[in-house]
């Protein structure tokens, strides 16, 4: 493939080159598949950079900002998790994952925004609701919506981070969990169970899913009848490893170009965890066409929120429960919020070690920019036969 002479190939190199006609996908797809294709190209515009020593030049292109393009995740990614670190408790936390039968798939294929939705918050109020009762405590919980497998199968699932433990009714102590135990995690299964079924059965019958009432009522039967899989992790081991796990988790969207191995004669091959067995790392094969669908099947309703906060952590409280719990923790106050955005050269080095202004030509000298790049036009994108 002539986009990857020289380097692996990238997402965007397989959208370009297999994507369906634009016209043949939604809005929000369509923007997806553009930004993904343009981003660091000179369809964005940016800067052309010298070295002041060895007079290397170097085109810098723009970001597209899209949160489903690999290349612009990494400096989002330490901005939140920066913004996350001043509300970490000095407490256990437990990783919580409530996933779904396939029998409920068609459901939020209907209407993904409205079925979304209902999963946060059928989740959420499961997991307070059985900490209520087994622990009476409200605990802290950051909730990440994930909809694809490790093969970019179509798999939604809410990953939670939570407390162990949480401010009492009253709000004057702090109660503690047990040690390497969060709630009941068949009692936690149950409850979801009841409350998703009973929020989806509401949708079908007030029109709200685009699902035949009758279809619909067969498949949640069909759900009811299966084993729902909701499991607890230990805890992990200190803030540290807790903000690890939110730099993964948080802002990616389906596959990393890391992951992408080649792509020739029309198929894709790239890296995946087999889960059942014990995560080894394996390599799936996929016609171009059956990849580029595959992800395309993740791309998020426009402006909807996959990163949410409930409990002592709600926007609307965090600012008020947390310092009452550091007080009740005997943890020391949280520094100061700084207002200011973190430059992104000070995250480029903490993420890479490097200097972003350094010359790679030749090691020593700066680079300074001397002009600005207009945009040109945008860049074709070659399509399949329809």
């Amino acid at each position: 493939m002539a986009a990857c002479a020289g380097r692996p190939p990238e997402l965007a190199d397989i959208l370009r080159a297999h994507s369906p006609p634009l016209e043949q996908l939604g809005s929000q797809r369509r923007r997806v598949v553009r930004d993904i294709v343009n981003c660091r190209t000179a369809v964005l515009g940016g800067h052309l950079q010298v070295c002041d020593q060895c007079g290397q030049e170097t085109p810098v292109y723009n970001s597209c900002r899209n949160r489903h393009c690999p290349k612009c995740q990494s400096l989002d990614q330490a901005r939140w998790v920066e913004a996350q670190a001043r509300d970490l408790l000095p407490v256990p936390y437990f990783h919580v994952v409530f996933t779904v039968p396939v029998a409920l798939h068609p459901f939020f294929l209907a209407n993904r925004r409205v079925a979304f939705g209902h999963l946060f918050a059928t989740a959420l109020e499961a997991l307070h609701d059985v900490c209520r009762s087994h622990m009476g405590a409200l605990p802290g919980t950051i909730a990440v919506l994930h909809t694809w497998s490790q093969t970019l199968s179509f798999h939604p699932h809410i990953h939670c981070i939570v407390t162990g433990g949480g401010l009492s009714p009253t709000r004057d102590r702090w109660i503690a969990g047990r040690p390497n135990f969060l709630v009941p995690v068949r009692v936690l299964s149950f409850v979801f169970r009841g409350k998703l079924l009973h929020r989806l059965s509401d949708a079908v019958e007030d029109g709200s899913l685009d699902v035949r009432a009758a279809a619909g009522r067969r498949q949640l039967r069909e759900a009811a009848a299966r084993k729902w899989v909701v499991y607890s992790k230990p805890p992990m081991a200190g803030p540290e490893q807790v903000l690890r796990y939110l730099g993964r988790y948080t802002h990616r969207v389906a596959i990393s170009n890391r992951r992408i191995v080649r792509e020739e004669n029309g198929k894709v091959t790239f890296r995946y965890r087999d889960r059942r067995h014990r995560n080894r790392q394996r390599v799936l094969v996929l016609e171009a066409t059956d990849f580029v669908r595959r992800f395309l099947v993740h791309v998020l309703p426009r402006s909807f929120v996959r990163i949410r906060h409930y409990g002592l952590l709600a926007n609307g409280c965090r600012t008020r429960l947390v310092p009452k719990a550091r007080l009740l923790l005997r943890a020391p106050a949280a520094p100061e919020r700084d207002k200011a955005t973190i430059a992104w050269q000070d995250l480029y080095r903490r993420l890479t070690g490097r200097e972003p202004d350094r010359c790679q030509s030749c090691g020593s000298g700066r680079l300074v920019i001397v002009t600005v790049l207009a945009p040109v036009l945008a860049l074709a994108i070659r399509v399949r036969a329809p």
